[in-house]
């Protein structure tokens, strides 16, 4: 039922969201809604970098009709292949147990464009712009910076290379996933791997945010998806590396980029130490 089609992906992700907010900020979800209306209305800055995300968000959506047009035909799988050898079939078969491959699925489909929009909103409530802006920017940069590397160097998912010996367990849970999730990401978009570049960054974020609930939340969630892209077979290890530095590099920048932005007297509501946060 979960995986029928993205239409219901889309439902229930929207769904985990408006929870994911209630459970981190503790306030209304809907509330959210009415915050990020006053913010776009007192400041132009909110409103060109909601903008800029969803630009840089619109262009890794036609990634792979420029990947197309553009007529590339390079292939580093085998070369990373060659740097880490079997680590992702090892993990796999040591790992693998069919009750757990649902969970992984999970978060793998669900959890990343949760827990990331989520982080808006709990930042909207919280009252907290300096996290708010910073993680409008950690997006723009994890994206602007993975793109080139998609187009450039493009490195096929470890499943798809044969040498590899990893099975794709995502079809045991969701057998159409060719046909409906594909579409949004090409078979060889993994260096960096995304998935882990977000998902840390957003931990990362949380965890300067002095948001303690929101913090842990975020830290299993990017636990389980960075797990996850081994498990089910999709990403090499050198994407996972590629993915961290790359969450670092975003998320120090974006924090800076939100003070600067902020830095006429409307970051009232900075980063909160956590020493006195007790949430």
């Amino acid at each position: 039922m979960l995986y029928q089609s993205m239409n219901y992906v889309v439902l229930y992700t929207v769904v985990i969201v408006a929870v994911l907010m209630w459970l981190g900020a503790r306030r209304n979800p809907l509330l959210a809604l009415v915050e990020i209306g006053r913010e776009l209305l007192r400041s132009y800055k909110f409103l060109l970098l909601v903008a800029g995300m969803f630009g840089v968000l619109a262009l890794n959506k036609y990634e792979l009709q420029i990947e197309k047009q553009m007529h590339l035909a390079s292939d580093y799988t085998s070369f990373v292949f060659g740097l880490e050898g079997h680590f992702v079939r090892n993990l796999q078969h040591l790992f693998y147990t069919p009750w757990l491959t649902p969970i992984i699925v999970f978060f793998y489909i669900f959890m990343l464009q949760s827990v990331l929009a989520a982080s808006l909103g709990v930042y909207l409530l919280d009252k907290n712009r300096v996290m708010l802006y910073a993680t409008c920017y950690m997006i723009i940069i994890n994206y602007a910076i993975a793109i080139p590397f998609y187009l450039y160097f493009p490195v096929n998912e470890v499943w798809s290379y044969v040498p590899a010996g990893v099975r794709f367990t995502m079809l045991d849970v969701f057998p159409r996933f060719e046909q409906e999730y594909r579409p949004l990401s090409g078979l060889n978009n993994c260096f960096p791997s995304l998935h882990t570049a977000i998902s840390v960054s957003t931990a990362l974020l949380a965890y300067r945010s002095g948001n303690r609930r929101w913090m842990a939340m975020t830290t299993v969630s990017a636990v389980i998806i960075v797990f996850g892209i081994f498990y089910l077979g999709i990403h090499w290890l050198t994407d996972m590396v590629g993915g961290t530095l790359l969450a670092v590099l975003s998320t120090t920048a974006a924090v800076q980029l939100a003070k600067l932005t902020l830095r006429s007297g409307e970051d009232r509501l900075t980063v909160r130490s956590r020493a006195t946060d007790t949430r």
